[in-house]
């Protein structure tokens, strides 16, 4: 008698998961070879959070429902079918984000993104407009960072905000930025640990300007006035956040690398590097050991520029696995806030969350399987012969046996197999959207 098809099927789910128990263990003693505790490295993986961006949901429109253009130096291409129109579309998509994703993991707000049921200057927002995320976090067991929205503005228009020369445009965005930080702390009390606040403005110029010093006198005054009020870094933490040039501000951009490393130093604030933010030959991975020489704690933006700032999805890319390697082998950690940042509208936008946010915690997971001690005394003996032939070795070692036995142990789908719950929502819920 011919087996049925469901007898055929759970025979061939039993042999996949018999045959990825076993290339795990034998991963697992491949590590150990080399002095590596697999099981300690899931269990402190387990407890690193990513900072997904809200905007990816809805290709940076928030619901303030404005026309203005998303400006300052941002750009989303592509037009995929079913992006979120609604605060219940992007909490759908992210939930259904989440569950694919191994790990308890955060949400970044940006401010453009409340409940507004009319309009209300951004200047003039408040706790109230965003309670309905707190208690959505709340139910979800998802925690909130925020930031300031200082583009998509008609006050936005000609490329400055918190260094604008017109003395009442600069307090309208000091007073925008005041609120957000009253709100980020809301959120952080809210769920019992800091909410980052992180501020980046695109204020530039397309060309040479005849002053480069007035406009970051100006900046820096404003950011002193927008953090006066003291907040208990028990519920907000605030970061700044650089950038090298952007549309409309290719020649100049008032809060540079060097601006906001100073500025963070002196003010002992978060300094935040983004993937996208620098030179094409500039990579951040070299940057971290050095600025947490002299900043408290670092953001990061995990982002993929090609050619110029472009935002595109992260993928498991030498650069990625530099900077969780950097993170990990010098113990920050506990000192280093990992969000991403991307936007694109040229595929599924729920697939481009889960495949950012898998391969960065991918990058980590292979991180923390280096046998970083073993790595460190051979360089402190001198071996530099050992120490670059154990670097290469380790690149082909079964990170992906590993990976899925983890996402199996977190209870979500290992590999691709995500993908058919992706491709099940787009029929069911995406294409309906119109």
């Amino acid at each position: 008698m011919r087996d049925k098809p469901s007898d055929h099927a759970n025979d061939d789910s039993n042999s996949s998961e018999k045959i990825a128990a076993a290339y795990y263990h034998m991963a697992v003693e491949q590590y150990e070879s080399l002095g590596v505790d697999v099981e300690a490295a899931l269990k402190r993986l387990s407890t690193i959070p990513l900072s997904l961006h809200c905007w990816q949901g809805d290709d940076v429109v928030g619901f303030e429902g404005s026309n203005a253009a998303i400006g300052g130096g941002l750009a989303v291409t592509g037009n995929y079918p079913g992006r979120a129109r609604t605060l219940d579309e992007l909490r759908e998509d992210l939930e259904l984000s989440y569950s694919l994703i191994p790990g308890q993991h955060r949400l970044n707000l940006h401010a453009m993104y409340g409940e507004f049921p009319q309009h209300v200057e951004r200047d003039q927002i408040e706790v109230k407009h965003f309670q309905s995320w707190i208690d959505w976090a709340s139910q979800q067991n998802v925690c909130l960072d925020f930031n300031p929205s200082y583009f998509a503005h008609p006050k936005a228009d000609d490329g400055y905000t918190l260094a604008h020369a017109d003395a009442g445009i600069r307090r309208f965005w000091i007073d925008h930025g005041i609120a957000c930080r009253k709100i980020a702390a809301a959120m952080g009390a809210a769920q019992g640990n800091p909410c980052i606040n992180n501020v980046w403005v695109p204020d530039g110029s397309k060309d040479t300007p005849a002053s480069r010093k007035a406009p970051r006198e100006r900046l820096a005054a404003a950011l002193d006035a927008v953090f006066q009020q003291a907040f208990d870094p028990s519920l907000l933490l605030d970061a700044v956040e650089c950038k090298l040039f952007g549309l409309g501000s290719e020649s100049y951009v008032v809060g540079s690398h060097e601006f906001y490393l100073s500025y963070a130093i002196s003010r002992q604030k978060v300094l935040c590097l983004d993937a996208g933010h620098f030179h094409p030959t500039e990579v951040i991975s070299d940057k971290i050991s050095a600025v947490l020489m002299g900043v408290p704690q670092l953001l990061l933006h995990v982002s993929r520029g090609v050619r110029w700032d472009s935002d595109h999805v992260v993928t498991f890319s030498d650069e990625l696995q530099a900077i969780m390697l950097e993170v990990v082998r010098g113990d920050y950690l506990s000192r280093v806030h990992i969000g991403l940042d991307y936007f694109d509208a040229s595929i599924n936008r729920i697939a481009a969350w889960v495949i950012g946010s898998r391969n960065a915690l991918k990058a980590l997971l292979a991180a923390l399987l280096e046998p970083t001690e073993r790595l460190l005394q051979l360089e402190a003996a001198g071996d530099y012969t050992a120490r670059l032939a154990l670097m290469e070795e380790q690149k082909l070692m079964p990170l992906g046996a590993v990976w899925n036995h983890y996402c199996q142990t977190m209870n979500v789908p290992p590999a691709v197999r995500w993908l058919e719950a992706v491709r099940k929502y787009e029929c069911n819920v995406l294409s309906r959207r119109t």
